[in-house]
C-alpha cells in the first residue's frame, strides 16, 4: 500500500528550472537561460527531508510558521517580481498543477494552501540590480485533527519586462519564465489513498466533444503514476463506442481529475451508455462502473460546438478568402485605372 510520497513525487517536487515550472536556486542555470533572476527557499527546522529544496514540512495543529524565499536579481537593472501562493489541483491533462489556480475545488478538500499560507506585505517586489530580497509568508495551521498532506506552490513571475527564450524548431516563439517552489505540509498520520467516480456525462474539453468522467481523489495524499483503462459501451446494443487508455496520471490531494474521452470525428449520439474504468498504479487498483445517458439535446449541442464540426467554418473561410481576393483584384484594377486616367489627362494637357 502506498503512503506519503514515493520516489516519483520526491523527484517531481524537487526544484528544477523549467518554463512555467518548478524553480531553482542555481543562479548559473538561470543566467544561462536568460531568465534574469532566481529563487531559493530558506528551509526551516521542521523540514522533513533536508535534501529537498522545496518546503517539505511536518506541521501540527495551530502551528504558526514564517517561511522565506530569497529572490536574486542577476541583471544590471532593477526588476519587479510578482509572487503568489496557490493550492495544488489536478489539471484536465492528468498532471498536478501549481502555476495557475483553479476556479473550483473538490468537496473533500478541507484546507487550501492559499488560505493557511499568506504572503506578508506587497505581492510585487522591486529587486535591485545584482541584489536580492527576502519574501515572507505567514503560515497559520487551523485547530484540527487533520491527517494527511496539504499541497501547493509558491509562484514567482517577473513582471517588469518580457523575457524571451529560444525553442528549437519553434521559430519566433516567446516564452515566459517563472518559478514555483513546492509547499507540502504533512500533519498526523498520512491516510491510504481513496478514489471515487463522480459525474459522468457528455461535454467539451477545449472545444473537443466527448464524455467527461470526473475521477476524484478524496484522500489527503498524492496519488501518482495512475493508468486508467476506460471502455464506453452502448447499453441498448452492447457495442463498444469508445475505448481509451491513459498513462502517467498524477492526482493532487483532494482534487478531481476532469477526464474527457474525446470522440474526435465521431459524433455524440443520444442513447443509454455504460462506462467501465480501471484505475491503477503499482500500489492500488480501483474499478468503477457507471450508467449514463446522452440526450438528443446534449448530443446536438456538443456536436455543434465542437471544433471537429468544422465544415461550416471551412466553407466560411473559403468564402472569406475568395471575397478578400476579389476585393484585392478590384483594388488593383482601380489603382491601374486611376494611374492610366491620370496619364491620359497629362497627355491631353501636353497636346494643348
Amino acid at each position: 500500500m502506498m503512503r506519503g510520497l514515493g520516489k516519483f513525487q520526491v523527484i517531481f517536487l524537487m526544484v528544477i528550472g523549467v518554463v512555467l515550472g518548478w524553480g531553482t536556486s542555481v543562479s548559473a542555470q538561470a543566467a544561462a537561460n536568460d531568465i534574469g533572476y532566481s529563487v531559493a527557499a530558506k528551509l526551516p527546522k521542521n523540514q522533513m527531508n533536508k535534501k529537498n529544496s522545496f518546503f517539505d514540512l511536518r506541521m501540527k495543529s495551530q502551528q504558526q510558521e514564517q517561511l522565506q524565499v530569497r529572490v536574486y536579481n542577476l541583471t544590471n537593472q532593477d526588476i519587479q517580481v510578482e509572487s503568489a501562493i496557490h493550492t495544488a489541483w489536478t489539471s484536465e491533462n492528468g498532471a498536478i498543477e501549481y502555476v495557475t489556480p483553479t476556479k473550483s475545488y473538490d468537496a473533500s478538500l478541507r484546507y487550501k494552501m492559499s488560505d493557511i499560507s499568506k504572503i506578508q506585505g506587497k505581492k510585487t517586489l522591486t529587486i535591485p540590480a545584482k541584489g536580492s530580497k527576502l519574501v515572507t509568508a505567514n503560515v497559520k495551521m487551523p485547530k484540527t485533527t487533520f491527517n494527511g498532506v496539504i499541497l501547493g506552490g509558491w509562484y514567482f513571475k517577473r513582471v517588469d519586462s518580457k523575457v524571451t527564450g529560444t525553442v528549437k524548431g519553434a521559430g519566433n516563439m516567446r516564452n515566459q519564465y517563472s518559478y514555483v517552489i513546492g509547499m507540502k505540509y504533512t500533519m498526523g498520520k498520512v491516510p491510504y489513498p481513496a478514489m471515487s467516480l463522480g459525474k459522468v456525462s457528455a461535454g467539451l474539453d477545449n472545444a473537443h466533444r466527448g464524455v467527461v468522467a470526473n475521477l476524484r481523489n478524496t484522500s489527503a495524499v498524492i496519488i501518482p503514476n495512475l493508468t486508467t483503462n476506460t471502455t464506453i459501451t452502448n447499453r441498448d446494443g452492447g457495442s463498444v463506442v469508445k475505448h481509451e487508455k491513459k498513462e502517467n496520471v498524477q492526482m493532487a490531494p483532494n482534487t478531481t481529475f476532469k477526464y474527457t474521452l474525446r470522440y474526435g470525428k465521431t459524433e455524440l449520439k443520444a442513447g443509454n451508455y455504460h462506462l467501465h474504468m480501471v484505475a491503477k498504479n503499482t500500489d492500488r487498483s480501483w474499478t468503477f462502473d457507471r450508467d449514463f445517458t446522452i440526450t438528443k439535446a446534449q448530443a446536438d449541442k456538443y456536436n455543434q460546438a465542437t471544433v471537429e464540426n468544422s465544415g461550416i467554418n471551412i466553407w466560411l473561410l473559403v468564402a472569406l478568402g475568395a471575397l478578400g481576393m476579389l476585393l484585392l483584384i478590384l483594388l488593383i484594377l482601380l489603382v491601374i485605372y486611376l494611374i492610366r486616367r491620370k496619364r491620359r489627362e497629362n497627355d491631353d494637357k501636353d497636346e494643348d
